[in-house]
């Protein structure tokens, strides 16, 4: 099991488990992903990261700005300013066919769990 958290985060990835292996969560909250899920998600939140690296800095230090992103299931929000946001997550059910829930980090927690996505990502086989 590879477990990380911090404070008003959590990640976990639980590979003996072969349903719902993925838990993300915050503050009092955790939800299971299962791998597609999981791989859908990630590409959303890395994506939204690299637009606002390359907008950051046409901001004004009291500039704010908010980007958003919709790739079916998912829909995700960075707001916040040139060094720091909150992020926001929405996977949309379909009915009885797909759960939906959201999600909400605040600033820091945010940008701790994009970061460890990222690296369990990135070190995924």
């Amino acid at each position: 099991m590879i477990q990380q958290e911090g404070p008003g985060w959590r990640l976990a990835k639980d590979s003996s488990r072969s349903n719902f292996s993925i838990i993300i969560g915050g503050d009092r909250w955790a939800i299971e992903l299962n791998s597609q899920e999981w791989n859908s998600l990630v590409p959303i939140v890395i994506e939204l990261i690299e637009q606002h690296q390359k907008i950051k800095t046409q901001l004004m230090p009291e500039e704010s700005i908010c980007l958003e992103m919709e790739k079916p299931p998912w829909w995700a929000c960075l707001e916040g300013d040139q060094s720091s946001w909150s992020m926001q997550l929405i996977l949309e059910g379909n009915g009885s066919d797909l759960r939906g829930f959201e999600a909400y980090w605040p600033i820091p927690a945010a940008q701790a769990i994009a970061n460890a996505m990222r690296t369990m990502w990135d070190s995924s086989p």
